[in-house]
């Protein structure tokens, strides 16, 4: 049998996420998975193991680009990466909850589109029983230290309430479609969830600030017809981001050896 050949991968942003994911691939550590150029806004000198590429100099060289900037990347070059033929590998899915945006990603080829669940499980079980209908109800319950939540479109009296908070303060309710434009680098869990069900606006979200959360706190609820699910994870937030959770890089490589081709992966 003939050895597949290497998924040459591309990585944009080295931050707390693509540090870690870039890290690993230059490592050997994802068979089947080569980095071949890192591509940032900020100039890296020698921090970075590959050579530092333009998003245009990376589709020469790619033929997978994995998204860990922002979702301000997925808006500014998702179509761009897909339509030059490479495939893009999405970790901030709250760029999703624009329909349009999802609806011209999902259309363009012929490179293909790939979410990661990111800090969040259960979205493939999800997925599963949205085949058999749809789910009456779907809740979301993000919690997380105030520091983390804060935003500029805040006012004086939300933030103080937040800063002054003995115990938990929920800053924000409303739908998978509103909470990710609102919390644009902490709730890609909303989108993911939306995503999974198939649904934006059928998934009600709470965003919840504690100064005693040690970890950051994602309870997913949904009941439907077929019966009635609930996942609860607890992460420790990243050390150099406190805004993302440990897991999520991690999240990413495991995204990355499925599509590499590694045997014994849960899809």
């Amino acid at each position: 049998m003939s050895t597949p050949t290497p998924r040459r991968v591309g990585l944009i942003g080295w931050g707390a996420i693509g540090r870690v994911v870039g890290g690993a691939l230059a490592a050997g550590e994802i068979p089947g998975a080569e980095l071949v150029c890192v591509v940032d806004n900020r100039p890296l000198g020698d921090s970075a193991p590959v050579p530092q590429y333009t998003v245009e100099q990376a589709l020469d060289h790619c033929d997978l680009i994995v998204e860990a900037a922002g979702q301000g990347v997925v808006r500014e070059c998702g179509e761009t990466i897909l339509a030059s033929g490479t495939d893009l590998l999405v970790a901030s899915t709250g760029a999703l909850t624009d329909d349009e945006l999802a609806k011209r990603l999902l259309h363009t080829g012929p490179g293909r589109v790939y979410f990661t669940g990111g800090a969040v499980g259960g979205l493939d079980l999800l997925q599963a029983v949205r085949a058999m209908g749809p789910l009456d109800e779907v809740r979301l319950t993000t919690t997380k230290l105030p520091s983390t939540l804060e935003q500029p479109w805040m006012d004086e009296q939300l933030l103080t309430r937040m800063r002054s908070a003995t115990g938990p303060v929920e800053v924000m309710a409303g739908t998978a479609r509103d909470v990710p434009v609102k919390f644009p680098k902490s709730t890609n869990v909303a989108a993911s969830v939306a995503l999974a069900v198939g649904a934006p606006d059928a998934v009600r979200v709470s965003v919840v600030a504690d100064p005693t959360a040690r970890h950051t706190s994602h309870v997913i609820e949904a009941s439907g017809a077929h019966g009635t699910y609930r996942f609860e994870v607890r992460h420790l937030p990243d050390a150099a981001n406190p805004a993302t959770s440990q897991v999520v890089p991690y999240a990413v490589l495991r995204s990355l050896a499925a599509l590499a081709g590694r045997t014994g992966q849960i899809l």
